[in-house]
C-alpha cells in the first residue's frame, strides 16, 4: 500500500529532531530518571477516526500532567459546569505547574491545569470514596484512549514517597474549605490518575476524542458532551503550557496540555489530536523534541487554530465512473464501456483544509481493488484550499502518478499556481467533458496498443 502523505511527513519529521538533544529528564520523581532520552513517538489521529504514526508511538510511559484536562471534562460531567467553576478558577498563573498559588480570598486553586486544580478537580468526579473516584477516572481516560489504561505501579509509588508538595497543596486547600475531602483520598487519585500508562498513538486519540466533539473517532464511543469542550479547550488554550502558554498560542496556536514525563497532547477543534511524547524537558518543564515537531507541524500543515477554514461538508461531493458525451463508433463504447473502471471523475466541494485534504488522499489511496489508469479532479465547487493542503493533494498525485494514474485537475477559475502545483497533470482550464473526452482517447489508445 502506498505510503499516505502524512505518515511520509510524521517519519520525516521524527528523523529530523532526533538529533535534538537539549533537555533533562524530570528529577522530581525519581522513577522518571529511568526513561530513555532518546525515545520519540508521534502520533495523528484525525476527526474521522484515521490515525498516522511515527517512531516510538507505541512505546508506554505515564500520563502525568496531561490527563488534566480529560480529567477535567469528566469533572465537568459529574459535577456540573457552575459547580466546577465554583470550586477551580480558569486564570493563568504565569507560574511553574507546581506553584503554591491559590487565589485571595476563595482559596481555590487558579486553574486546573496546575496541581493543584488537578487535585481538587479529581475530587468532582462522581464516586462516595477516593477508590470509586479514581475507578471512574481511569473508566473515562480509557474511553477518551479506545483502549484500557492501567496504573504503573513503580511510578504511582514514586509519587507517593516524593510527593509532599502535592500533599501540602491539597492540605491548603482543605484547610481554606476548597477541597473538601479527605486530603489522603485526593492526593491518592491524584497519584493513581498521574501514573496511567499511555503512548503517544493514546495521546493523539484522546486529542481527536476533544477535536470531534466528545466522541472517540476511532471507537465511535461518546466520552463527554460537545457543550462542555469549549471550557475545556480554552483552559488548555490558556494555561495547558503551564508559563510557556503564551508563547505556545502565538507559535503553535492549538490547545495543548504537557506532563513531565515528556508527553504532549494538542487538539485542532473539529479536525484532529496529536500525540507526541520524548522525556527531555526544557525549564518549563515541557518536551523538547515535542515542542519542536508541533511548530514544524503547524507550519507544515497550517494548523493555527486561527488561521484555519473549518467546514463539516465532505470534500468529496461525487465520484463515479462517468463517460463523455462525445460521439463514439460502436465499436468504442463497446470498449469504453468494458474498461469503465478505469476512468473516475471526482467532484470536489467546499473549502479544503488540512483534513478535508487527508480524508480526500486516504480515499485515493487507501482502496481496495484496482486503481484507475485516469483521475480527473474537478475543483470548480471548491470555495477554498490552503497551501498545506494543496500539498498534501499534490503529494497524493504523485504517489497515484507513480502507481501508473493519469491525474488530470479541472478547474477553470482557481490561478495557475494552483492548478499547475499538482505533479505529471496536463492542466488546462477546460471544461469536465473535453477532459473526459482527452481521457477516454487516451483509454482508446492504450486499448489499441495492447
Amino acid at each position: 500500500m502506498t505510503l499516505h502523505p502524512v505518515d511520509q511527513r510524521l517519519r520525516a519529521l521524527h528523523t529530523d529532531l532526533l538529533d535534538l538533544r537539549d533537555g533533562e529528564l524530570e528529577d522530581s520523581i525519581p522513577a522518571l530518571l529511568e526513561a530513555d532520552p532518546d525515545c520519540f513517538g508521534l502520533a495523528l489521529a484525525t476527526a474521522d477516526g484515521d490515525v498516522f504514526t511515527a517512531g516510538d508511538a507505541e512505546v508506554e510511559f505515564t500520563v502525568q500532567s496531561v490527563a488534566k484536562p480529560f480529567v477535567y471534562a469528566l469533572a465537568l460531567a459529574d459535577a456540573g459546569l457552575d459547580e466546577v467553576l465554583e470550586r477551580v478558577g480558569t486564570e493563568p498563573t504565569g507560574e511553574a505547574f507546581d506553584a503554591v498559588v491559590l487565589e485571595a480570598g476563595t482559596g481555590k486553586p487558579p486553574n486546573p491545569m496546575v496541581n493543584a486544580g488537578a487535585v481538587l478537580v479529581s475530587s468532582l468526579v462522581d464516586g462516595d470514596t477516593g477508590q470509586e473516584r479514581f475507578a471512574r477516572i481511569q473508566q473515562g481516560l480509557s474511553a477518551f484512549a479506545g483502549r484500557r489504561l492501567e496504573v504503573d505501579e513503580r511510578v504511582r509509588a514514586s509519587e507517593q514517597e516524593h510527593g509532599d508538595r502535592n500533599r501540602a497543596l491539597a492540605y491548603l486547600m482543605h484547610g481554606t474549605g476548597a477541597l473538601t475531602i479527605d486530603v489522603d483520598d485526593a492526593v491518592d487519585a491524584y497519584f493513581r490518575t498521574s501514573s496511567l500508562r499511555v503512548t503517544a498513538r493514546d495521546l493523539a486519540v484522546m486529542g481527536a476524542t476533544l477535536a470531534a466533539g466528545g466522541r472517540n473517532p476511532v471507537t465511535g464511543e461518546r466520552v463527554v458532551h460537545p457543550g462542555l469542550l469549549p471550557t475545556v479547550l480554552s483552559v488548555m488554550s490558556t494555561c495547558g503550557l503551564y508559563d510557556g502558554a503564551g508563547r505556545w498560542v502565538h507559535r503553535v496556536g492549538m490547545p495543548a496540555k504537557s506532563g513531565v514525563s515528556g508527553g504532549i497532547v494538542t487538539v485542532l477543534p473539529a479536525q484532529l489530536g496529536l500525540g507526541l511524547w520524548s522525556p527531555p524537558l526544557d525549564g518549563n518543564g515541557n518536551s523538547v523534541r515535542a515542542v519542536r515537531a508541533c511548530e514544524r507541524l503547524t507550519d507544515d500543515l497550517g494548523l493555527h487554530m486561527f488561521a484555519v477554514a473549518r467546514s463539516s461538508v465532505p470534500v468529496v461531493r461525487h465520484a463515479c465512473t462517468r463517460r463523455s458525451r462525445a460521439e463514439r463508433p460502436a465499436h468504442e463504447a463497446a470498449v469504453l464501456d468494458e474498461h469503465a473502471d478505469r476512468l473516475e471523475l471526482w467532484e470536489l466541494q467546499g473549502p479544503m483544509t488540512v483534513l478535508a485534504a487527508q480524508t480526500l488522499c486516504r480515499q485515493l489511496l487507501d482502496r481496495e481493488g484496482r486503481r484507475p489508469s485516469w483521475l480527473v479532479l474537478d475543483l470548480h465547487g471548491l470555495g477554498s484550499i490552503s497551501d498545506p493542503a494543496l500539498e498534501l493533494v499534490r503529494e497524493t498525485a504523485s504517489a497515484l502518478a507513480d502507481g501508473g494514474t493519469t491525474v488530470r485537475i479541472v478547474d477553470r477559475d482557481r490561478p495557475d499556481d494552483v492548478r499547475d502545483a499538482v505533479e505529471r497533470s496536463v492542466v488546462d482550464p477546460q471544461e469536465v467533458d473535453e477532459v473526459l473526452r482527452e481521457c477516454e482517447d487516451a483509454l482508446l489508445a492504450w486499448q489499441s496498443a495492447g
